[in-house]
């Protein structure tokens, strides 16, 4: 019976093409310190310029969101705080 082409039987002229030997460095080697942080910051650049940036009336509802939340939140953390030192007190004399 003959085998289908491209099985795993026999295989495909590109399949066995001769590897070639991978540089030590990749593509990396190629290019000094210099250039790699020159594209390195060009990278951060072009992401930068990607972000969706909020307008001011969207920056100031924000935060005053946060402010609100860490105020209520240190409010809370505080009323907590002074009942547990009055338990303990209670308890321990």
């Amino acid at each position: 019976m003959a085998d289908a082409v491209g099985s795993i039987d026999t295989p495909d002229a590109q399949d066995e093409a001769p590897s070639k030997k991978a540089r030590k460095g990749g593509k990396r080697a190629k290019k000094g310190p210099l250039k790699r942080l020159a594209l390195f910051y060009r990278q951060i650049v072009a992401e930068l310029r990607k972000v969706v940036w909020p307008s001011r009336s969207q920056l100031t509802t924000y935060t005053t969101v946060v402010i609100v939340f860490v105020v209520v939140m240190i409010g809370l953390v505080t009323v907590i705080d002074y009942g547990l030192a009055h338990a303990a007190k209670y308890v321990f004399g």
